[in-house]
């Protein structure tokens, strides 16, 4: 049972909902700590920002993994959603390392420029908003893989480059 759940495509269903649930979260936890104008529950909430930020990265690891197996179980429709799936995440990844850094930054940098708390954590309030979207973007496409029932009836031209993951 544990070699099954060590599986690429299983971990990647299990964390794949880290980066949009964790961003969201965090981005409401940065919204009441801006209003409260709380550092300290500015500082919990960018931690969370951070780790679901973060997260994004094995997310896609785990997905690139699971690319041929799932491709091999899926009918034609879905191999052109799990390209599409794949173009989104890799296009887009690197919005959540910046919010990650940005996140990073908003933990460390007031230490040395007060100042910076702020900023930071409208930024990163920002960017945790624009991840979320990008989140939705990706995932809307991955549902569409093996979920016949999520496609459109007539979906759109379908060419992101074919993967060799």
């Amino acid at each position: 049972m544990l070699h099954e759940l060590l599986e690429p495509g299983y971990l990647h269903v299990l964390l794949n909902h880290l980066p949009i649930f964790g961003t969201a979260l965090g981005a409401l936890a940065l919204l009441v700590a801006l209003g409260l104008r709380s550092r300290p529950a500015q500082i919990t909430a960018l931690v969370v920002v951070l780790v679901a930020s973060a997260s994004a990265w094995p997310v896609l690891v785990t997905g690139q993994q699971a690319y041929k197996p799932i491709r091999g179980l899926t009918d034609d429709d879905g191999s052109d959603w799990l390209d599409m799936h794949m173009d989104r995440a890799e296009k887009t990844i690197y919005a959540f390392y910046f919010l990650a850094a940005v996140a990073l930054a908003g933990l460390l940098a007031p230490r040395k420029w007060p100042r910076s708390a702020t900023p930071l954590a409208l930024a990163s309030l920002a960017l945790s908003l624009l991840c979320l979207g990008l989140g939705g973007y990706i995932a809307q496409a991955g549902g569409r893989v093996r979920h016949p029932e999520f496609r459109p009836e007539h979906h759109p031209a379908l060419n992101p480059p074919h993967h060799e993951h």
